[in-house]
């Protein structure tokens, strides 16, 4: 074999995909350490945790509970992405209220959201309302804060450009500021589907009778150890994976910024 062909690299996808299934390895035996060194009474092992997701995807009882879940985040994304680009480029493109702003969101976003909890249910009531308020709310500040800084930090050729064109605002917004700032809008967004998906399980938790987050707290009161592991394994799953297609949607749109 000849010096050049050694010296070639890996295939990048190959080697990220080689990575990650050593990662998955890792994390598998870790879990099973832990395991052994915890019990049954505080970890099940993985192979009884997938056994037991497995069971509950067999249940026709389990999937309108995910399907409730899923309702939920649903609108509770839309709320927060669509909400958040449109309140965060206004505030980007108004430079004075985007000063104003930004010191009032960042404190919004440090105030731990459970608190507000008792004041959304006496707006809004049990039930899925409530729920897609709670997740909206955990979402549409960080998504905010990015479109905000995103539009902010636009180079100035682009605006000149938009001038001289002498586009109205709105079709500078579609055509300019928005294209522009893509790469860390996405990066918004990728955090605040973390962060209404935390929200909306965190609502199911605490006033629901529906969804993977009431299931969750009724294995806690239960101490139903495998069904908790089995939930948790699932979102990590979902979370995961939508996580990753972001991921490779910002990293793409990096490269071509």
């Amino acid at each position: 074999m000849s010096a050049t062909a050694l010296d070639k690299p890996a295939n990048p996808a190959l080697r990220r995909w080689l990575d990650f299934c050593l990662l998955i390895a890792g994390l598998v035996v870790v879990w099973y350490l832990l395991h052994l060194w915890a019990g049954d009474v505080a970890l099940t092992s993985p192979y009884e945790t997938v056994t037991k997701l497995i069971h509950l995807l067999g249940q026709d009882w389990f999937w309108p509970h995910v399907g409730e879940s899923l309702v939920a985040l649903g609108y509770s994304l839309i709320i927060a992405a669509l909400g958040g680009l449109g309140l965060g480029t206004l505030l980007g493109i108004h430079r004075l209220s985007g000063q104003i702003a930004e010191p009032i969101l960042v404190a919004l976003y440090a105030l731990p959201k459970i608190t507000l909890y008792p004041l959304i249910l006496l707006i809004f009531g049990l039930g899925l309302p409530a729920k897609v308020a709670f997740g909206a709310i955990h979402g549409i500040i960080p998504v905010t804060i990015f479109a905000l800084n995103a539009v902010r930090n636009i180079k100035p050729v682009y605006l000149k450009t938009a001038r001289v064109m002498r586009l109205t605002p709105l079709q500078a917004m579609r055509t300019v500021w928005v294209p522009a700032a893509l790469p860390e809008i996405v990066s918004g967004q990728r955090i605040g589907f973390a962060l209404t998906l935390l929200g909306v399980l965190l609502g199911e938790m605490f006033a629901s009778q529906r969804g993977l987050g009431f299931l969750i707290m009724n294995a806690i009161g239960l101490n139903d150890v495998p069904t908790i592991m089995a939930l948790a394994l699932l979102l990590a799953i979902f979370a995961v994976t939508v996580s990753s297609i972001l991921l490779a949607i910002d990293r793409r749109l990096q490269s071509r910024s």
